[in-house]
């Protein structure tokens, strides 16, 4: 990747950044919101409360004291308390501290007792998790999941295709095989012939009957992911892939073997979009994608998914199912980052799987151009991940925080200022270091 190629036309630019700006505003005034109400529970007082760094554009004093502010650079955020010297809170202002009372002293996060603080530390990126499972939580529940017995919702008129489906279809077997579960629909697709039309049983109008219909999973874009060989080859979801380099695909499984077995060379693809014939020309791209076992394996991609031919009947989720749902995804992404880091640290899988502040812009600009879903699904993403790093044990980060309150309660005394001074440039070094890196692979990984 090269710097011009990051800047297609001033339009796109201001697109992505201002997705960026959205996406980081928000997760940032979580993140500080998570430290200041929790702070302000456990008894300390915070002086001010900003999003953005820089000089201050907008700013009001609250009841409790608390100067609430915009400020000029749309970077980051932060909640100074009282007592501290910096918006780091990496340590105290000596000159304050020596004048508060010994009750005063208690509101500030350097005299509060250990628990308070410790718990004012955590809930930044405990909040993180929380708007991302909310998140997940609300777009299942929005979307609903498909119901059991599979019943057809809507159906996906190909042209030249037969489409003997119809909306309030009960699907009882695709060429023969019975259909599992909903949650177990998936496993159904191996069994299918590799044919462009099938032969289903359907019950309608209380009777059984034979109808003929386009495979299940036909070579459809469902959708297509930020940063893929498909999005920058402008594939969008609803198109359907006919040919590959001249070779029909009759299913999305067929598409996927010519690409995965395609060693990286270019692809001619022949796509139907509402009706019209265009022909794509695009590249693989080689990458590391988690397994259900934990690791990764390395694929030749295009950066699709599948869709279906029909829209399954759904049904409404509950909040309990909604709230479990959304757990399960933080949890997932969670796991499936550390496994990546430790993977790319023993070096497993390529260290451009680390992307940094240009790349996560263009994909936050990626995800907002695809529609408001995508984009909130996206920040959910990037808040569990940015959760996730705020707990790494470096000082500077709340996890360095945490650390060191570790310590106190083990020894019963705190760091020394000497020490915690050297360990915060020390974090600060590591932070700085990590963004070259990740800006780095921004601009040379492929």
């Amino acid at each position: 990747m090269d710097l011009i190629s990051l800047l297609p036309d001033f339009g796109n630019l201001a697109f992505t950044i201002l997705a960026f700006i959205a996406a980081l505003t928000v997760i940032v005034a979580v993140h500080e919101y998570g430290h200041y109400i929790v702070g302000r529970w456990s008894g300390i007082k915070a002086d001010v409360f900003s999003i953005g760094m820089g000089p201050v554009l907008l700013a009001r004093t609250d009841k409790h004291g608390t100067q609430w502010q915009i400020a000029a650079f749309p970077i980051g955020g932060y909640v100074k308390f009282r007592g501290d010297a910096n918006a780091a809170s990496g340590g105290a202002d000596d000159e304050v501290m020596a004048e508060l009372s010994e009750e005063d002293r208690r509101h500030t996060m350097h005299g509060a007792p250990l628990w308070a603080r410790a718990a004012t530390v955590a809930a930044g990126p405990i909040f993180n998790f929380v708007l991302s499972f909310l998140i997940f939580a609300g777009l299942t529940m929005s979307s609903g999941v498909a119901r059991d017995p599979l019943s057809v919702d809507t159906v996906l008129d190909i042209p030249g295709m037969e489409q003997g489906l119809r909306t309030g279809d009960e699907i009882l077997s695709i060429a023969g095989v019975p259909i599992p579960p909903v949650s177990d629909f998936g496993q159904l697709v191996d069994k299918l012939p590799e044919t462009a039309l099938v032969e289903y049983g359907v019950m309608r109008g209380g009777q059984k009957m034979t109808v003929t219909a386009p495979h299940p999973f036909p070579a459809l874009v469902g959708s297509v992911n930020p940063q893929s060989a498909g999005f920058e080859a402008g594939l969008l979801q609803g198109d359907l892939i006919r040919t590959v380099n001249g070779i029909p695909v009759p299913t999305f499984n067929a598409l996927r073997d010519i690409v995965v077995n395609g060693n990286g060379e270019e692809l001619a693809l022949d796509i139907l979009r509402e009706g019209t014939p265009l022909n794509i020309v695009l590249t693989p791209r080689r990458q590391d994608i988690p397994t259900a076992d934990g690791g990764f394996e390395t694929r030749w991609l295009i950066g699709i998914t599948s869709g279906m031919v029909f829209d399954p009947a759904t049904r409404s989720v509950g909040v309990w199912e909604g709230v479990t749902s959304g757990v399960d995804r933080v949890l997932y992404i969670i796991q499936s980052s550390l496994s990546g880091l430790w993977h790319m640290i023993t070096g497993a899988i390529s260290t451009c799987n680390l992307s940094g502040p240009i790349g996560i812009a263009q994909i936050s600009g990626q995800a907002a151009a695809q529609g408001a879903i995508s984009f909130v699904g996206f920040i959910a993403l990037l808040s569990t991940a940015v959760g996730m790093l705020n707990l790494f044990p470096v000082p500077l980060l709340d996890g360095g925080h945490l650390a060191f309150y570790a310590w106190e309660a083990a020894t019963g005394k705190q760091p020394s200022e000497k020490v915690l001074k050297a360990l915060l440039t020390i974090g600060l070094a590591v932070v700085l270091s990590l963004m070259v890196f990740g800006v780095t692979n921004d601009l040379f990984c492929p």
